[in-house]
């Protein structure tokens, strides 16, 4: 039997669908989003909440004129299948296939591309004040979810909205969890306002109102009678008073009743907030039952929900969770700081430890930041651990918060270099050029597990700032020593001697470093090897000697090459006044699209063979030391 998403080439074709077949679309999109998901990996506890009100809002709204906004936007794959992007759905996070977020140059349906949280009300809020200078009538609608209200920018939007525009529709998909479940006082703020009893008693105005816009059965949704006072209505009070009229709550899975409360918001002459609740992982029972793992899944199979085995090399986010606390057994100031992902960062394995010095501040990296600042100033250690990608909204707090006062934070720095499948939102590729420009900060990056654990020990004894860099997944499986040692703060370390050709690697390169080396040797080319470990300080001894010796430095790292370590280098060599050329290898000025890692590795020249076709010029003038 066809099914009705088949139909579906355009949010012009959903709405030719009778309403009462709606539920049975929803559930062929269910069925579509496990089946992709389970064979390309991706975010689909929350794609799988939103499925009924996508389909309301693409329902209600035209997305060729009217515009949406997503926070975070990896919970707009609903949206891509209804909006022409059905036939490219299997190609999802792929090589050359559809991006896991929204993307501005993918399709016209996509207004806003996001990948960090927190931007949708403050976009949407240019939009409307856009379209009201220039006179036109779009819609805009920012979809939010509750997590997003953990983020500073959401307030700073909230803040501006009612004296900005006349006209704008905040959705908040309220469904208690980010990638874990939801803290702090704004998470039990909208509990309190689902389960304030005073919803169950309608004003009689009210009631009319809910008869008039969507019958009896709409009947939980609430807005505020003129005559009500605050106090009835005391959990909405801090949307109203920010100008936004407040409705709801309302069940995020009645397409009906979704259906007609934007039909009546969209003829509202004043922002408003329409509460919906939502379950996370609605209609897959792995993904309803573990929402953590399910928020961004790698493939699985879609019978039991189970991912094949990744093997027992523990990830570099897990060495971090488990070290810290072996650590924090002999220092009692050690205290470590989430942005809302535990789990991404490993530290849910120190938190049943030592839970009275684990704080996860939900999403909101600059506060993160700011409160390690103040708990440095009165002698405690904080080890702040963040996606690279998610530090750069960090970056004034960073510079002028911690570096400028030189207090001991640890910046653990997860996802360091490619991320892959999700794209240039999320590659950690600019942090060792936002962190090196910066005084009194240090920088540095292991080679394996081992120097990973050296590195952490050696930061949590450091006196000032330091940002430890480190991969996403797992590294060579080097074994860990019984007790870590300290790494000399801008030390290098020489695995190999050469005299012609020398190959600087950072972090995550050796292992190209070592395969290199081999290619040079066995064309008759002497080579080092020198693992930099530190992008700042860099080891300038070392460098001067190999500036002085080398016929020919070569340069390797897991980031873009402006600003990076490669330019370090240079930059030290001329200090030195060293004529040695560098052929500098890491990513183009450019923001890298999705993909395979090894694949954009190929595209871009960040491979051997990339290397040694950039360095043949170069070769050609050096006389192999044999062959």
């Amino acid at each position: 039997m066809a099914r009705i998403l088949d139909t579906i080439d355009s949010p012009a074709d959903l709405k030719k669908v009778p309403l009462e077949q709606l539920p049975t679309l929803a559930r062929e999109i269910r069925d579509e989003l496990v089946t992709v998901a389970s064979k390309n990996g991706g975010h689909l506890g929350p794609n799988l909440g939103v499925v009924e009100l996508c389909i309301a809002m693409h329902y209600t709204f035209d997305t060729l004129t009217d515009n949406f906004t997503f926070d975070v936007s990896h919970q707009s794959y609903v949206h891509k299948l209804l909006t022409g992007r059905r036939r490219q759905f299997h190609t999802i996070r792929q090589g050359g296939g559809l991006n896991g977020f929204m993307n501005r140059t993918e399709s016209p349906h996509d207004s806003f591309g996001a990948g960090h949280a927190g931007t949708a009300l403050s976009a949407a809020l240019g939009m409307a004040k856009a379209r009201d200078m220039r006179g036109s009538k779009e819609h805009v609608v920012a979809l939010a979810g509750d997590a997003a209200l953990t983020c500073g920018v959401t307030y700073e939007a909230l803040n501006n909205i009612a004296t900005t525009t006349k006209r704008m529709i905040v959705v908040l998909n309220d469904n208690k969890w980010s990638i874990d479940k939801n803290v702090g006082a704004i998470a039990n703020y909208l509990n309190n306002i689902v389960t304030n009893e005073n919803y169950s008693h309608l004003h009689e105005r009210a009631a009319k109102f809910i008869e008039r816009i969507g019958g009896s059965t709409a009947a939980r949704i609430l807005r505020r009678a003129e005559e009500v006072t605050k106090g009835f209505l005391l959990p909405s009070v801090i949307f109203e008073e920010l100008g936004l009229t407040y409705y709801g709550p309302v069940g995020g899975h009645d397409i009906p009743t979704l259906i007609k409360t934007f039909e009546f918001l969209k003829q509202q002459e004043h922002p408003v907030l329409l509460h919906v609740i939502t379950e996370k992982g609605r209609g897959y029972e792995p993904a309803m039952t573990r929402r953590k793992a399910f928020h961004g899944t790698p493939a699985f199979n879609p019978s039991t929900g189970e991912t094949a085995s990744t093997g027992t090399t523990p990830t570099f986010s897990q060495l971090l969770g488990d070290h810290l606390a072996r650590f924090a057994e002999t220092n009692d100031k050690l205290v470590a700081i989430t942005c809302a992902m535990p789990n991404g960062t490993g530290l849910e394995r120190f938190q049943p430890k030592f839970p009275e010095r684990y704080f996860d501040v939900g999403i909101a990296e600059e506060h993160a930041v700011i409160f390690a600042a103040g708990m440095a100033t009165k002698g405690y250690k904080p080890v702040v651990s963040i996606y690279s990608t998610f530090m750069q909204r960090a970056f004034d707090m960073i510079m002028h918060d911690v570096c400028l006062q030189n207090l001991p934070v640890v910046f653990c720095m997860d996802r360091g270099g490619i991320s892959g499948d999700d794209g240039p939102t999320h590659h950690g590729l600019f942090d060792i050029a936002y962190f090196r420009c910066v005084p009194n900060a240090i920088h540095m990056s292991p080679k394996d597990e081992d120097e990973f654990v050296d590195m952490l020990y050696t930061a949590t004894q450091h006196g000032g700032p330091i940002a430890l860099r480190y991969p996403r997944g797992t590294g060579s499986g080097a074994k860990i020593k019984a007790r870590p040692l300290t790494v000399p703060i801008g030390k290098a370390e020489v695995i190999k001697e050469g005299r012609q050709v020398a190959i600087w690697f950072y972090g995550r390169m050796g292992d190209m470093a070592r395969e290199l080396a081999d290619q040079l040797e066995a064309r008759g080319y002497a080579a080092a090897i020198v693992n930099a470990r530190f992008a700042k300080p860099l080891d300038t001894a070392t460098l001067a000697k190999y500036g002085a010796d080398a016929d020919l430095i070569i340069t390797l790292e897991d980031h873009a090459l402006m600003g990076g370590f490669g330019s370090a280098v240079l930059e030290e060599l001329s200090a030195l006044k060293s004529t040695t050329p560098v052929v500098r290898a890491g990513w183009p000025d450019l923001f890298i699209e999705h993909g395979k890692e090894s694949e954009l590795r190929e595209a871009y020249g960040l491979s051997v063979s990339g290397v040694l076709e950039k360095t043949g010029p170069y070769l050609q003038k050096i006389k192999p030391a044999r062959g």
